[in-house]
């Protein structure tokens, strides 16, 4: 380009130029689009990087192309391509759409042909969808023939249809449907294996292998039990197909199924089981669908549920056998509760897989819970039952609950004896958490720390609290006489409190606690029908649980339980023996008190139990508050009586506390001793408290100078000054307000004397209600007799004034805020 060239050479050879690359474009396009089909074909893989234009080194994707030239322009590479997903999309909505075209052909347009048309039509329409699949695998088109095989598959279905309402109008519909659904899923399966590259194929024709049986059964007439068989001989043939097919296409499925019939057959039978109690049809089916579970479990090592519903089915099977009139209702379940503890117990069978163990052992753990949990809320209920015995104390006629049966006490001993096991697995083989294991599971398809899914330490728990409400209730579900029964449950309280006071797990022990707590509450109401029961059992329990406050090696807080029962039962004992006596329920409120005062007595010696004796000892207080509530005078001497046995409490260290509740019971019984005695003068109310309160003031500014004067003096001075100043606007006589006028004085001077802000405040507020009050009348007969233009006028000089001097009193405001702080 050195040489200038004429401006049209120029122009002709740019156009040439341009030609050439229009071209070169076009021939670019054409192999981009045919290596885009290349690619689709092979299923979307992702394109490698390319030595060139055509291709990697070495090869070619088609027909030769020429080389890039260096001088050629720059063109980006072509961005990586997706997967067909719309593509994917498009063929399956283009496939129901022919599978609605061909039903609606079939219901609609199917009665316009002879039978030969008929056959005809559905014949080449089957024949080319089944066939179409394999010209596009072959093709690489994938998508496509999966989506004209759905279509094939559907219409072997109408070809079924038709099949019968043409050549066999007159059999049964159920039993075609069975035998059609088994030919359908042998030809599906045979097509599937046939053409490899396919999926959706043999999915379909497993779900077509779940309909022949359970379809024949009900084409049969079979009842529950056999609709039962159906299913689970289904699922059975479904375990055998999961197992001996590698498929995944196959298996999931197969397992589904397996999951869904088995356990559809299980419930079946269950239901029979409960309906026809006895019958050995449900029994055996449960049984047959135990040995499944157990077989599917033993084959594969992750299938431990398999396990759990075969022991639950095992155990069902048990408690099918027990006829109808076996008696109580209980028995049924207390016999499934033993099985399950059988199941429990097969732990130590080295013989079997560790899955079937595992899944067994849950089997067993969750039927005792059942059965645990029905039996705790009939124990709950009997207890309940006996609170219609204090509306008719020592009457003798109180209603005794009908006795549970022997099945309950079974049911409950056998959950407490599965329960212990379990709590005792950890024996061979327990994770650091404590949790329950199954030992010796290791190389049979699980490890020792496999666990059963329940702390040890919760299970032994549970089995204390089982067998304390299977032995509660022994005697009166043997229907002993009430003595017997009465002395049983006495006698089962006690243990369970003495095995809370030794248990060394925190579980046990306040599960121990509790059944010994639930146990005193029934024992206690029950023994209220008598007399003689009632001091023998309340002093039997009361010097059980001062054993227990007593006991060193019981751990603090069940210390502390046994404390506030011992104070509860002195108490108790109490009021028992002035009912015993006859003496008032008045008079017996004062005897409570020796109750609180025996506790405040021994204080140290009570050790660890002292703080729940005391609050006990609190609520055996009250408890003689209400007893007295009849007579004012009798209450306000249990108020000071209170009074003086917290005062007595609050010399010893550490209970300063109990001054304050001294000094508000002394306050409490003067009050109630005045208004019993028809004092209505508020100062006789008042006075008694701020004498008080006023002398706990000095006392602490005594301690502490540095205390404000509004803790120190300000609830006693306004416990007289405020109520006083209310009652004296009410008051049309002088005595008052002169009285408590010359109060406020007194105290608002030695405020200001003694430079202490409450009483300043305080008592002047006092004098200022006094003085206005005083003055209203005479400032209301003036204002009656001025115009009735002077008051606005002298509200308007007032503010005039306050403005005009407005900084000089925001000033003198700041001054007196200051002189204030100065105070105390």
């Amino acid at each position: 380009m050195d040489t200038p060239l004429p401006p049209a050479r120029e122009l002709a050879l740019i156009d040439a130029e341009l030609v050439r690359l229009d071209a070169r474009r076009l021939h670019l396009l054409a192999r981009r689009d045919w290596l885009l089909r290349l690619l689709w074909q092979q299923g979307g893989a992702q394109p490698g990087p390319a030595a060139g234009v055509g291709g990697p080194a070495g090869g070619s994707f088609g027909p030769p192309a020429a080389p890039f030239s260096p001088a050629a322009p720059f063109s980006p590479v072509a961005p990586a391509v997706a997967k067909p997903g719309a593509q994917n999309v498009l063929l399956v909505l283009g496939a129901v759409l022919l599978a609605v075209a061909a039903l609606a052909f079939t219901l609609v347009s199917w009665g316009s042909l002879g039978i030969g048309g008929r056959s005809a039509a559905l014949a080449v329409v089957t024949a080319a969808a089944l066939a179409a699949p394999v010209v596009l695998l072959r093709r690489g088109l994938r998508s496509t023939a999966e989506s004209v095989a759905g279509v094939a598959l559907a219409l072997t279905v109408l070809d079924a249809y038709a099949l019968r309402a043409v050549g066999l109008p007159g059999t049964d519909g159920v039993a075609y449907a069975a035998w059609a659904a088994a030919g359908l899923a042998g030809l599906w399966a045979g097509y599937g294996a046939a053409l490899g590259g396919l999926r959706l194929v043999r999915p379909a024709a497993v779900g077509a292998a779940q309909l022949p049986l359970p379809l024949a059964a009900a084409a049969a007439g079979a009842d529950l039990t056999g609709a039962g068989w159906a299913l689970l001989a289904t699922a059975a043939l479904d375990v055998v197909l999961a197992v001996a097919v590698a498929r995944r296409a196959v298996r999931v499925p197969a397992w589904v199924g397996a999951g869904v019939l088995g356990g559809s057959a299980l419930a079946a039978a269950l239901v029979g089981s409960l309906v026809e109690p006895g019958a050995a049809g449900p029994a055996l089916l449960l049984a047959a669908g135990a040995l499944l579970g157990v077989a599917v479990a033993w084959r594969e090592p992750r299938a431990s549920a398999a396990a759990v519903a075969g022991g639950v089915a095992a155990v069902s099977a048990v408690g099918a056998l027990v006829p109808a009139g076996a008696g109580s209702w209980w028995w049924p379940v207390a016999v499934r509760v033993a099985a399950g503890l059988a199941l429990v117990a097969v732990v130590r069978v080295d013989a079997l897989a560790g899955a079937v163990r595992r899944g067994l052992v849950r089997a067993g753990a969750g039927v005792a819970a059942l059965g645990a949990a029905a039996g705790l809320v009939v124990v709950a209920w009997l207890l309940s039952a006996r609170s219609a015995v204090p509306a008719e104390v020592w009457s003798g006629t109180a209603p005794r609950p009908e006795g549970p049966g022997a099945g309950l006490v079974v049911t409950l001993l056998a959950a407490a004896g599965a329960f212990g096991l379990l709590s005792r697995l950890g024996a061979a083989g327990a994770d650091p958490s404590g949790a329950a294991t199954v030992p010796g599971t290791a190389g049979r398809g699980g490890s020792r720390r496999d666990a059963v899914g329940l702390p040890g330490r919760v299970a032994r728990a549970v089995a204390v609290v089982c067998a304390w409400a299977g032995l509660f209730v022994a005697a009166s579900g043997a229907g002993l006489p009430g003595a017997v029964v009465l002395g049983a449950e006495l006698a089962v309280t006690l243990a369970a409190g003495a095995v809370a006071l030794r248990a060394v797990e925190p579980a046990v022990a306040w599960a121990a606690a509790g059944c010994a707590g639930a146990g005193a509450f029934g024992v206690s109401l029950a023994a209220l029908d008598g007399r003689v029961a009632t001091f023998a059992v309340f002093g039997v329990l009361g010097a059980g649980c001062a054993l227990g406050a007593a006991y060193g090696g019981a751990r603090v807080a069940v210390r502390g339980c046994g404390a506030v029962g011992a104070v509860g039962y002195a108490a108790a004992t109490v009021v028992a023996l002035g009912a015993a006596a006859g003496v008032a329920a008045a008079w017996t409120g004062v005897a409570v008190l020796a109750v609180p005062a025996a506790v405040v007595a021994l204080g140290p010696r009570l050790g660890a139990a002292r703080v729940p004796a005391e609050a006990a000892s609190a609520g055996a207080g009250l408890l003689a508050l209400p007893l007295t509530a009849g007579d004012p005078a009798v209450s306000a001497l249990v108020l000071a009586l209170g009074g003086v046995v917290c005062a007595a409490g609050a010399l010893r260290a550490g209970r300063r506390g109990l001054g304050w509740a001294a000094g508000v019971l002394g306050v409490a019984a003067v009050w109630v001793r005045l208004g019993a005695w028809g004092v209505a003068v508020p100062e006789a109310y008042t006075l008694p408290v701020t004498a008080g309160a006023l002398a706990v003031g000095v006392v602490r500014r005594r301690r502490d100078p540095g205390a404000s004067s509004w803790a120190a003096y300000g609830p006693g001075l306004g416990a007289t000054l405020l109520p006083g100043l209310v009652a004296v606007w009410g008051d049309p006589y002088w005595p008052r307000p002169l009285l408590l006028g010359l109060g406020a004085l007194v105290v608002t001077l030695v405020g200001a004397q003694r430079r202490l802000r409450a009483p300043l405040l305080l008592g002047g507020f006092a004098l200022a209600g006094v003085a206005v009050h005083e003055l209203a009348p005479y400032v209301v007969q003036v204002a009656g007799l001025l115009p009735r233009w002077v008051p606005p006028a002298l509200a308007g000089v007032l503010l005039l004034a306050v403005g005009a001097t407005y900084e000089r009193r925001l000033r003198d405001a700041r001054r007196l805020r200051e002189a204030l702080g100065r105070f105390r």
